[in-house]
């Protein structure tokens, strides 16, 4: 039997399990994106070291994604399936990572662990992506990406707003310099536990199809230990790339660079700009007198207050994607929709909302900032890839999503050093990074004009 016919339609709760391990990812990266850059505050990073911080994470994903992608094509256990080894392998190695960063007793440590979450993240991540279109035939292919976004929205969501609930709780918002609060490090155990749990759920829950001829895949296999080079045959389909995967690339790009300059610079531009509470200078505690101790407790707090809020801010990108997913669910799972239109609306509409935090005086407008950022976000973890799907060969799909994935990575390695030179170009103020974010959203949507494979624009 042709694995075609094996794929048949599944319920919402079968896409569901199959993609509840999402959950535990989306915590991972949600704690990343929204608290890294203040944990490399707390450890003494000023705001102009801080994309640099963070460029080994997307270098991480330019390795390990293809690599990831193109293992998990060529895997095959009876019992295990092709992605699910990945899943675990990833959620294991994250989930120690993240309990152990807000424990970094240097700044360099913490930037190493780093690397490691993200390439551990990206050993999980990775194998998702092509887990829904191997068990979805194409008519349900943006239906299950949208109920995959769905529970990423609801990850970021809680995820981003753990510290604030535990400042809440009583547990400590404050820290010594060079010291991180222990509300961030509750917060990062708790987003391990639930990494592990989320990707255990979808390990047993989940069954995948074999290889449509076992005994052809085992051959081919055999073939390929002996004679391929993985690195010539990820240039080899990098170079002979379908002309419309190259296009979302350009719209992947300027996406992809605005959520960088976001996750690394959104806290301290808008606990400066907009809650007026950046964070102080580090002193010598040992020898510095009662009164500098003070003043800098009293500024350190009001820092980690206003970070408090900025993450629980964040956390409304993801509630809003949740939202707009849960719309797209109800429509896609009984029509088809025209993907090309809808992403260029949500890009647009996330354009809107990085470009307003420049003229908000009132933090509680940063909702509706954020909200409009997370229209743009439930299409970015969506359309693209239900896009991509619809013209790539079933037996590569692991590699092109691999390989699609530099896309993402690129524009965040060029982000780290360009936001970095703001400063100098400029001048002061993190905020000009999210004016740029904005800038390149809407980049993204006009590069949506390209699109033009009616395959791909209707799913």
């Amino acid at each position: 039997m042709r694995q075609e016919l094996k794929k048949q339609n599944l319920s919402f709760f079968q896409i569901w399990n199959m993609s509840f391990g999402f959950l535990g990812i989306q915590f991972g990266f949600a704690l990343q994106g929204g608290f890294m850059s203040r944990i490399f505050q707390n450890l003494g990073a000023t705001e102009e070291e801080i994309p640099m911080l963070w460029i080994a994470a997307p270098l991480t994903g330019l390795i390990v994604q293809p690599i990831i992608g193109y293992l998990s094509d060529n895997t095959w256990s009876p019992r295990w399936g092709r992605r699910r080894p990945f899943f675990l392998i990833g959620a294991i190695l994250s989930s120690i990572t993240l309990l152990f960063i807000p424990h970094s007793p240097a700044l360099w440590i913490a930037a190493g662990a780093l690397w490691v979450l993200d390439a551990s993240i990206n050993i999980s991540m990775e194998p998702f992506r092509a887990l829904v279109a191997d068990k979805l035939p194409e008519s349900q292919r943006s239906y299950g990406f949208v109920i995959q976004t769905l529970i990423i929205g609801i990850g970021t969501w809680v995820a981003s707003s753990l510290p604030l609930l535990m400042s809440s709780l009583g547990v400590s918002n404050v820290s010594h310099p060079g010291e991180v609060p222990l509300s961030i490090k509750v917060a990062f155990a708790i987003g391990s536990l639930i990494f592990l749990l989320a990707i255990l759920y979808t390990v047993f829950t989940t069954k995948e199809y074999p290889p449509e001829d076992l005994e052809e895949f085992n051959r081919i296999k055999k073939e390929k230990i002996k004679s391929s080079n993985l690195v010539i045959e990820v240039f080899n389909n990098l170079r002979t790339m379908p002309i419309t995967m190259r296009k979302l690339g350009l719209v992947q790009f300027f996406s992809w660079f605005a959520f960088f300059s976001m996750w690394s610079l959104a806290t301290p531009a808008l606990t400066d700009h907009v809650f007026k509470s950046p964070k102080p200078n580090k002193i010598e505690w040992s020898t510095s007198t009662a009164f500098e101790k003070k003043e800098y407790e009293v500024a350190d707090r009001s820092y980690n207050d206003a970070a408090d809020e900025v993450g629980a801010y964040m956390g409304y990108y993801g509630l809003s994607s949740m939202l707009f997913a849960l719309l797209l669910t109800f429509y896609t799972s009984r029509k088809r929709i025209n993907r090309k239109y809808l992403h260029m609306f949500s890009l647009i509409a996330g354009g809107i909302g990085f470009l307003s935090m420049y003229w908000i005086k009132d933090s509680s407008m940063l909702f509706f900032s954020f909200a409009l950022i997370g229209i743009s976000w439930g299409s970015i973890l969506s359309m693209p890839y239900a896009m991509l799907s619809s013209f790539i060969d079933p037996n590569k799909m692991g590699l092109f999503m691999g390989i699609f994935n530099m896309f993402i990575v690129l524009p965040q390695i060029l982000a780290a050093k360009a936001l970095s030179s703001i400063y100098q170009i400029i001048g002061p103020g993190a905020i000009h990074a999210m004016v740029l974010a904005g800038i390149c959203l809407l980049l993204a949507a006009g590069s949506m004009i390209l699109i033009t494979d009616k395959k791909a624009i209707q799913g």
